[in-house]
């Protein structure tokens, strides 16, 4: 009794050890696509980024795909080019500041949504996490040798002032909320409870579709010829502080609220400045960045296997 139990412990092993190969043998890593300056991305690791930059439920044929992924290629090399440059720097950020990025993202979704989301696109909290980890990782990289040396000279926003005047021609503008729902009976009702006096703003996040409805419907300003035609003829008609009646669209029933009128007017340089000095900053960056990522690349070892990547 003793050797058939010895005997069929070996055989249990024996299997186990079996199976732990042949296990092993089917999770072999997947080959590498790519490198850049030491750093390795695998044909695997590849797919899933390019899966997740694509939109939900998107159907491609091969030309599409294929055209889609020498582009996203050069974004993945970008990406692995300024990680590269991080860890020459040295650079690394807090677990505070990550902490706090990833509550700032969790902000934007509702309560409960957040996992739902990641799991729709196809990716773990981890994954998005290590993902997250890496873009501040980028931005802290770029901030210190792109932008920290940018500066926009008092000239320089006094000349494009000066250049573009036509620009700060500003027309007749209003600022409105908005409440949008689904029916014309959900509509009267809405209507109802605002002529009984309720606040529009606590109104709009209650039953209001539309995605301003966070801001309690708030639309911000605008011109004539920005906004659908139905929206313009309601809300230039109307009162400051009056409702208007409810008007109906393609995206359903709405009522609006005017807030406040701007008449036309000539913005002065003391108006515009600081939109300006975003204005050329902004473009200042863009050029920067491009230039510094076409002198990493001319100075990277990057290597490419194009035999996986068809």
């Amino acid at each position: 009794m003793r050797r058939c139990l010895i005997t069929g412990t070996i055989t249990f092993f024996l299997m186990l050890l079996l199976l732990s190969a042949c296990k092993k043998e089917s999770e072999a890593p997947s080959p590498i696509l790519l490198r850049v300056d030491g750093r390795e991305v695998s044909l695997e690791q590849f797919h899933k980024r390019f899966s997740k930059s694509l939109p939900q439920g998107h159907k491609l044929s091969e030309e599409e795909r294929e055209e889609l992924e020498r582009s996203f290629l050069v974004q993945v090399i970008d990406r692995e080019l300024t990680l590269a440059q991080a860890d020459r720097m040295a650079i690394r950020i807090s677990p505070e500041m990550h902490d706090k990025a990833i509550e700032e993202a969790r902000k934007e979704y509702p309560a409960g949504t957040f996992e739902t989301m990641l799991r729709e696109r196809g990716t773990s909290l981890q994954e998005w996490s290590n993902d997250l980890q890496e873009d501040l990782l980028m931005e802290k990289v770029v901030h210190q040798r792109v932008y920290a040396k940018l500066e926009v000279s008092e000239q320089e926003i006094a000349d494009y002032y000066k250049e573009n005047q036509k620009e700060f021609d500003r027309p007749d503008q209003v600022r409105a909320r908005q409440i949008v729902v689904s029916t014309e009976e959900e509509g009267q009702k809405v209507l109802g409870l605002l002529r009984q006096g309720e606040d529009f703003a606590d109104i709009a996040r209650k039953y209001s579709l539309s995605p301003d409805s966070n801001e309690g419907g708030d639309l911000g300003f605008f011109a004539k010829g920005e906004m659908p035609p139905e929206f313009e003829k309601a809300v230039f008609n109307l009162a400051v502080g009056r409702l208007s009646d409810l008007v109906k669209s393609e995206y359903g029933y709405h009522v609006f609220l005017v807030e406040e009128k701007r008449q036309a007017a000539q913005l002065t340089l003391d108006d515009v400045r600081d939109e300006i000095r975003e204005t050329l900053l902004s473009a200042k960056k863009e050029k920067a960045y491009q230039e510094w990522l076409r002198d990493l690349r001319s100075q990277a070892t990057i290597e490419m296997d194009w035999s996986l990547f068809k």
